[in-house]
């Protein structure tokens, strides 16, 4: 069994990303299995917070054996599409050193912008860059040296030689299939969907990249500019 380990931060096509990997004919998905575990240690108020905690094991080490062993019939691929928040900072990490960990950035700029309409009182925390780094360095020092990284951009503008490159890294074929979907819910989507998945349910396929103007107030700006060296970080180590 290949496990693939997608992480990244919210607003950041991860859900499309996750509709490409599940329309493979030898794929199954994990959607965000550590929510329910992030939101039960916080306490934090999250929309459907109480859906997401009796959708999902609230017990770490559950949830990290399943995605170290969780299998379906049929299926040579378990792709996982992880949230880097949901890493809190005590945890350990030598889990993921079986999976092929690959890394999604997004500007900071653009994921609060995106994020703020949902979540007006976001931190920089809640956004996940310090824990995404954290990951890629576990990585790179760990398990290989030279993680691979695609940011949002890379993704939109070329959907076929980005998942090309993923399918390469994995050790595993590209599969054309991945290119488009049908559109509608999924029995594998989080019990979160409801309230983040309107525009993925709508979608067939990734849609073209478009630079948008950004308006952030001051606080926002700051939150973006906290998380903009860890960004940077990654960035330099995106494949051109």
């Amino acid at each position: 069994m290949k496990r693939i380990a997608m992480w990244s931060g919210p607003r950041n096509i991860s859900t499309a990303m996750m509709r490409a990997w599940e329309n493979r004919p030898d794929t199954f998905v994990t959607d965000e299995p550590f929510y329910a575990c992030y939101l039960n240690t916080t306490g934090l108020d999250h929309p459907g917070r109480d859906a997401v905690i009796a959708s999902q094991s609230t017990s770490w080490d559950e949830v990290i054996n399943e995605c170290q062993h969780l299998t379906k019939s049929g299926c040579e691929i378990h792709y996982q599409k992880h949230m880097t928040q949901h890493m809190l900072p005590d945890m350990q990490l030598n889990w993921i050193d079986s999976l092929v960990n690959v890394f999604l950035i997004r500007s900071p700029e653009e994921v609060v912008a995106s994020y703020a309409k949902a979540r007006p009182d976001l931190t920089a925390e809640d956004l996940g860059f310090a824990q995404q780094h954290r990951l890629y360095q576990h990585v790179s020092e760990h398990i290989h040296n030279k993680p691979l990284v695609l940011t949002t951009k890379q993704v939109l503008t070329d959907p076929e030689k980005s998942l090309r490159l993923i399918c390469d890294y994995s050790g595993i074929s590209f599969h054309a299939s991945m290119l488009q979907w049908p559109a509608g819910k999924r029995d594998s989507d989080g019990a979160w969907a409801p309230w983040w998945y309107h525009n993925v349910e709508k979608s067939t396929g990734f849609s073209p990249y478009v630079k948008k103007q950004l308006t952030l107030d001051n606080n926002q700006q700051q939150i973006a500019a906290r998380c903009q060296p860890y960004y940077m970080a990654m960035l330099e180590h995106t494949l051109n």
